[in-house]
């Protein structure tokens, strides 16, 4: 088997930690194809609870206090199958609060196939602040849609850009429970074809990560 140069965008994807502090969760620049998922619609926004006591004491109740840990968020065999290759432990990314911020990365070149996976936790002070955030992000990601019955809220968008004649097709599911916020990004290449993966499999791809995320956050707290 022949080795392939990696173009430029796709070489820096490999050194997670420079692209994650360049670029943070912010999707390529490229055509936007949108997933095959229900329209999007508002979130809707939570009212804060509050904890019973004096009003002149009253605090937010938070539902999460902490992030989890991101690379226990995703089972094994779920790596496996949209990251082939790639070590099942992942990468966890310095952060400079990992009591509120997590992100853990796998990325792989099995053969011409390259594949990378996020996943990223945003614990925040309340249920208003998360929504607020989460709006934000759903804004600047326009082409997407609702993802149903994913958290309180969860958004889904499908990019596709192309440099050197290279395709690459990335999937950002964003989703709010409660006061946090999980982020999702999955991307791939065939660098002998030189195509992109289907919008269907990057898109189920991404969902199916930001299910098991999800649930592990709620497993976590509980």
């Amino acid at each position: 088997m022949r080795s392939l140069p990696l173009p430029l965008a796709l070489t820096a994807r490999l050194s997670p930690v420079v692209v994650l502090a360049a670029a943070g969760w912010a999707l390529s620049s490229g055509p936007l194809v949108a997933p095959q998922a229900a329209a999007h619609k508002p979130a809707e926004e939570k009212t804060e609870t509050r904890a019973a006591s004096a009003p002149s004491t009253s605090t937010v109740s938070k539902a999460y206090s902490a992030a989890p840990a991101p690379c226990d968020s995703v089972a094994e065999k779920t790596i496996e199958s949209l990251v082939p290759g790639a070590k099942a432990s992942g990468k966890e990314i310095p952060s400079t609060d990992t009591k509120l911020r997590r992100t853990c990365s796998w990325n792989a070149l099995k053969g011409y196939d390259y594949r990378w996976l996020d996943v990223s936790y945003e614990v925040m002070e309340s249920d208003e602040a998360a929504q607020k955030a989460y709006q934000e992000h759903t804004d600047k990601k326009s082409g997407g849609g609702a993802v149903p019955g994913l958290g309180d809220s969860a958004y889904s968008v499908v990019t596709l850009t192309t440099e050197d004649k290279q395709e690459t097709r990335e999937g950002v599911v964003i989703a709010r429970a409660s006061n946090a916020l999980v982020t999702i990004t999955y991307n791939g290449s065939d660098f002998e074809s030189k195509k992109a993966p289907g919008t269907d499999t990057i898109n189920k791809g991404a969902i199916k990560a930001a299910k098991e995320a999800v649930a592990a956050l709620e497993a976590d707290e509980g």
